[in-house]
């Protein structure tokens, strides 16, 4: 029971990658945030933790929207009075060569992968007292392809940002690390116009949401008490294909 009294924050939490952290988080005693735009499925995730015994409760924001994610970080301050862990995990793609790209396009790309790990932090770190931080990258922060330069910008600002948040604060206070997940079988990945046509082959090991958020679960806990500012990579050797 890593988590058993500790308040979780995982945004992105209603499918893939996020609602399987969200879930282990539960099950092993943690009181989970559950932060999402499709209050259906996040609510389904809210009964599947409080069903194994666990407590949450389902936040519908705007992850890029600065006073939406303080109003989110309110409520669990409110509920449960602290904040021990924070998940940012929620991110989207688009398909098309930078050219072609429209600047809202890059806008909101860059808002919801980056901006949204920027205000999740400014709001939680002031209430974190020996916390945790688990940013979600890619290896497309590493080696990426064509046509998805705002993603791998991103993931890559990403991890820059949290080096850079490991330098501000003492491990006491509070620790920062991302996950560089590969290939996951989720609607990310499957949905991706390139992996469609082919021009983006898929060679090597798939892995499951279960397989990442066992990583992050592992950063967010004190087993990684000495593990800070990194990325651990989880890919199943992508990185060695790519």
């Amino acid at each position: 029971m890593r988590f058993k009294d500790k308040v979780c924050i995982v945004t992105g939490a209603t499918s893939g990658i996020g609602r399987a952290t969200a879930e282990r988080m539960g099950e092993e005693g943690g009181k989970v945030l559950v932060v999402g735009r499709d209050e259906e499925r996040g609510k389904e995730v809210v009964d599947t933790i409080k069903g194994k015994g666990g407590d949450a409760q389902f936040a519908d924001v705007d992850v890029a929207d600065a006073k939406a994610v303080e109003a989110a970080v309110r409520q669990a301050l409110d509920t449960w009075g602290r904040v021990d862990v924070m998940v940012n995990n929620a991110a989207m793609m688009t398909f098309t060569p930078i050219v072609d790209l429209a600047v809202e396009d890059w806008d909101q790309v860059l808002a919801v992968n980056l901006r949204a790990v920027f205000l999740f932090c400014k709001f939680t770190i002031p209430h974190m007292n020996g916390g945790a931080i688990v940013n979600v990258s890619s290896v497309h922060a590493f080696q990426s392809t064509a046509n998805v330069i705002p993603y791998a910008s991103s993931k890559g600002g990403m991890e820059a940002f949290s080096r850079g948040v490991a330098l501000e604060y003492d491990m006491a206070k509070v620790r920062i690390n991302c996950v560089a997940p590969g290939a996951i079988d989720t609607p990310m990945l499957w949905e991706n116009p390139n992996v469609k046509s082919g021009e983006e082959k898929i060679e090597g090991a798939i892995g499951q949401p279960a397989d990442i958020a066992s990583a992050i679960c592992y950063l967010a806990s004190d087993e990684a008490r000495y593990i800070n500012g990194t990325t651990l990579v989880v890919d199943g050797g992508r990185l060695g294909i790519l």
